[in-house]
């Protein structure tokens, strides 16, 4: 039998289980599945164009609701949402949450 002094015996059981944690470590990362980004997929956003000049926006999805303002044509809307015939978004540059009739849109 052969003996080893004490602080090589600690030394030489040490190192085992570094390398032991090691190899177990390696082996946990490669059995794990690779991890999904936590980040949302990205949604394109959707603009629409006024196509026409004194178009009214409102503030709900229908006549009845109040005028908020007039846009013209080219002015650009970020669409987030839609009830019937009514678009609601945020006007480039000016009011969020407005509504517009998809006839004055082009989406």
């Amino acid at each position: 039998m052969i003996r080893f002094p004490r602080a090589a015996a600690l030394a030489a059981t040490a190192a085992a289980f570094a390398l032991a944690g090691s190899a177990a470590a390696t082996a946990a990362t490669a059995a794990a599945p690779a991890r999904q980004s936590a980040a949302a997929p990205a949604v394109q956003a959707v603009v629409c164009t006024v196509n026409d000049n004194g178009v009214n926006y409102r503030g709900g999805p229908g006549t009845g609701y109040p005028v908020l303002g007039q846009v013209n044509k080219g002015q650009k809307m970020n669409a987030k949402g839609r009830e019937g015939s009514w678009v609601m978004g945020d006007l480039w540059g000016g009011r969020t949450g407005v509504w517009i009739h998809t006839a004055y849109l082009d989406c």
